[in-house]
């Protein structure tokens, strides 16, 4: 099954439904595909993601592999779906992270890794953006991992039944294959991610864990086009562009 959310062309209250070929079916009607827009595929309350879980990667960024796996957050507001922009942060180094994200189907805690299955909806593409000059000196990364814009999420999710690792992963930069690995070569495997992280932190449906990156990671550029595409699951397409120079004049409640 893959489901997805979207926007119909009359409406603007998102909506939820399965992807059936070029259909989108819900419970009140059937829409096109070509007459939606597509939406980031689940609304986290958290998106947990793993650093340096590919070998290839740490060494790349001069890391050491970690003993245990290397956690950080991205909150729900850095999401944005399909086709929406990345907006670069006033920095002059932002990278682009092709990840495996795990889609969690209930709530759960102390999961051991032989029942870790049991836990997971199903899967997507995430783009880990990355403000590396933050990452310097940003020691919780909150700057670094958690702008807005940073969590490009989607196109669908896809159900576990439906797909087996490995994870053929690849990102393209203007069309051009920067990224491509299998998760064969994951450090930490999804089923140890899921107990280490529900030995100490309740997991909620719909929540987010984003597996790491591996090696080829690069900058992005304003105007670049950026491709992350895992076999199986689809293609998340996102262009990237400057910050718009406007003033909000009233508060965001």
């Amino acid at each position: 099954m893959r489901y997805v959310r979207f926007l119909p062309s009359e409406g603007r209250e998102p909506l939820a439904g399965k992807l059936c070929g070029q259909q989108i079916i819900t419970s009140r009607q059937n829409y096109a595909l070509s007459q939606v827009r597509l939406l980031a595929p689940c609304t986290p309350t958290k998106i947990i993601c793993l650093g340096r879980n590919y070998a290839a990667h740490a060494q790349e960024l001069g890391n050491e592999v970690p003993a245990r796996p290397l956690l950080f957050f991205k909150p729900p507001s850095a999401i944005i779906g399909p086709e929406d922009n990345i907006i670069l942060p006033p920095s002059p180094h932002v990278d682009y992270e092709a990840e495996l994200a795990i889609v969690i189907g209930c709530r759960c805690r102390n999961v051991p890794a032989n029942k870790a299955m049991n836990v997971i909806l199903g899967y997507t593409c995430m783009n880990d953006v990355s403000d590396r000059e933050a990452q310097g000196w940003d020691k919780n990364w909150v700057r670094a991992k958690g702008f807005d814009t940073s969590a490009p999420l989607g196109p669908v999710i896809i159900t576990k039944d439906e797909i087996q690792e490995p994870f053929h992963i690849q990102l393209r930069l203007n069309g051009e294959t920067r990224q491509d690995a299998t998760t064969s070569q994951l450090i930490f495997s999804i089923p140890e991610i899921i107990e280490e992280i529900t030995s100490f932190m309740t997991l909620e449906e719909g929540d987010v864990i984003a597996t790491g990156t591996p090696s080829g990671v690069g900058p992005l550029s304003s105007g670049d086009l950026v491709e992350v595409e895992i076999q199986g699951i689809g293609t998340l397409r996102n262009r990237v562009c400057s910050p718009a120079k406007e003033i909000i004049e009233e508060p965001i409640l």
